[in-house]
């Protein structure tokens, strides 16, 4: 049977890519697909190939304004009464949300409509839409078994699936992993997520300007930076000798991520999920800004497990990472030993699975 389906997401690649994933699995067994988002959304590029994209109003406030919060309510209103009328123009027969505000409109909308309505959570910490939708919902897939902020009376509803990751990123799973020794050329791969990170770009050159000359020499760089940041971290690495490239977007991450020996990134979800996919070691710098702190849970599993390090934001100097750098390279069996433990960790199945809850939630139903 041929399902139409809606996914509501947006707003960032932490929401929308894994919503792409699934897209692409649905489509592959027959499905339809119709995507809710909001302008951010569409912005990304390269994602919801043959879906039906749909802008719907969404808005979110903080503080006390009270102005504020009804212009928020507003829009969410709006949204809802412009994710009923897309739901039933498809004959929709279920809707996936995949948190943050914008996806809050189309669920609500699926829940007006009595539609099946399952959401995904990317973080160790359930978001706060799906905190206020999990009651509400027909079921809850979980990235990590360990998510916080879950209630206990959930549980019937939740199933652990992973957070779905691109095709691209599943084949280079397919590259093995390799330490490199003695003099060998090691390539270090330095994202900051799809924003970019500006405490990477003045914290990663330093660390790399402190170690020996001989690691240096070994070194190969790639860095994702901020575009206003570019010209003063090539200056950096110029200064320090060491071979870098940098660029404000990397179109071929997964095939950079697949080729590099260590990652020093943030903790997003979807940088989480690739790294594990994949079985790349990485050092992680959680952004300290992230709501719940979910960028710390995000990484807490991946490094107890021997995949990483984690160093917090406020409290890592240069000295630091370069001390924690300068060990990976003089280790290749340490190395070798948190790529297999991330590899371990990782769901490469995770749209599949996903897929098989939508499909199981619309056959609950009859």
């Amino acid at each position: 049977m041929t399902l139409s389906l809606v996914i509501a997401a947006g707003g960032t690649g932490g929401h929308m890519i894994p919503a792409d994933a699934l897209s692409a699995v649905l489509q592959q067994r027959g499905h339809r697909v119709t995507l809710l988002t909001d302008v951010r959304g569409l912005r990304i590029p390269g994602l919801f190939a043959d879906a039906g994209k749909h802008v719907i109003p969404a808005a979110t406030a903080s503080g006390m304004n009270p102005i504020a919060w009804a212009k928020a309510c507003w829009a969410v209103y709006q949204g809802r009464a412009a994710g009923r009328q897309i739901a039933r123009d498809v004959s929709a027969h279920a809707v996936i949300g995949f948190g943050g505000y914008p996806a809050l409109p189309g669920m609500l909308a699926g829940i007006a409509l009595k539609l099946p309505v399952i959401l995904h959570e990317q973080n160790a910490v359930l978001g706060r839409v799906n905190r206020y939708m999990a009651k509400k919902v027909s079921a809850i897939a979980l990235t990590y078994a360990d998510t916080l902020r879950v209630d206990g009376a959930l549980e019937r509803k939740v199933q652990v699936t992973g957070n779905p990751v691109r095709q691209a990123i599943i084949d280079a799973r397919q590259t093995v992993f390799s330490a490199p020794a003695g003099s060998a050329p090691f390539r270090l791969l330095v994202t900051g997520g799809s924003q970019g990170a500006r405490v990477l770009s003045t914290l990663v050159p330093a660390a790399i300007a402190a170690l020996p000359a001989p690691h240096r020499s070994r070194l190969v760089v790639q860095q994702q930076c901020r575009p206003e940041d570019l010209s003063a971290v090539v200056a950096a690495y110029r200064a320090a000798g060491v071979e870098a490239e940098c660029l404000a977007y990397m179109a071929d991450l997964p095939e950079r991520m697949a080729a590099a020996h260590l990652v020093v990134s943030r903790a997003g979800a979807s940088t989480m999920a690739e790294l594990m996919v994949m079985g790349r070691p990485a050092i992680l710098i959680p952004f300290k800004a992230a709501t719940d702190d979910h960028q710390t849970a995000n990484a807490a599993g991946f490094v107890a497990a021997g995949a990483g390090v984690l160093l917090p934001e406020d409290t890592t100097s240069a000295a630091t990472l370069s001390g924690h750098l300068s060990g990976f390279m003089g280790s290749p069996e340490a190395l070798a030993g948190a790529a297999a433990a991330a590899r371990q960790l990782g769901h490469p199945d995770a749209a599949e699975k996903l897929a098989d809850l939508v499909e199981k939630e619309v056959r609950g139903r009859g």
